[in-house]
């Protein structure tokens, strides 16, 4: 048995689970998240808990069994906690804003680079220097962080660029100093 697809997913109060076949449906204070899952799956909702059973012990099944867990676990916690990246903007005028629903980054580029606000996620903006982004689905929340990132990736040389708050740069040395060959 899966580890982590045999654990059942502890309903917190407030928040609403309904199973219609394959198709999940997670109520919370932070939103609404829906998800269809393989319907060789067999989820239950049993008192307070969800529970994820798989109907045989082949590769396909076990691979799919904690992964739905893990799925439908993402999804609770997402309407009761919710999710968030925070990003670090690094470089001599290197600047975001937010206009509106809009992200506007100066990141060195002859043009300012803007990304609209996509439903289901928000963008705040602390500081000229720093983004978080916010939502109840992580894969959302991931991909744009992600999507953010790509517009500028940190460099190695003096780690100018877009980065994870957590992220490590490991960093390069330059070229060495002319003159320095015997």
């Amino acid at each position: 048995m899966s580890r982590i697809g045999r654990k059942p997913i502890t309903i917190p109060a407030g928040v609403e689970v309904k199973v219609d076949g394959s198709t999940v449906t997670v109520k919370g204070p932070k939103g609404e998240l829906t998800n269809t899952f393989n319907s060789a799956m067999s989820i239950a909702v049993e008192g307070t808990e969800v529970v994820v059973t798989r109907p045989s012990d082949n590769k396909e099944h076990r691979s799919l069994h904690g992964l739905t867990r893990t799925l439908i676990a993402n999804m609770v916690q997402g309407v009761t906690e919710g999710f968030k990246k925070e990003l670090q903007v690094n470089g001599v005028g290197y600047r975001v804003q937010k206009q509106g629903t809009n992200l506007v980054m100066n990141l060195g580029y002859s043009h300012q680079v803007i990304m609209a606000e996509i439903p289901g996620i928000t963008i705040e903006v602390p500081g000229p220097n720093s983004i978080i982004i916010s939502g109840p689905d992580k894969q959302k929340v991931g991909q744009f962080a992600a999507e953010v990132r790509e517009k500028r990736p940190p460099e190695p040389y003096k780690g100018k660029g877009i980065k994870y708050i957590d992220e490590h740069i490991r960093r390069k040395e330059g070229k060495a100093a002319k003159g320095s060959k015997k």
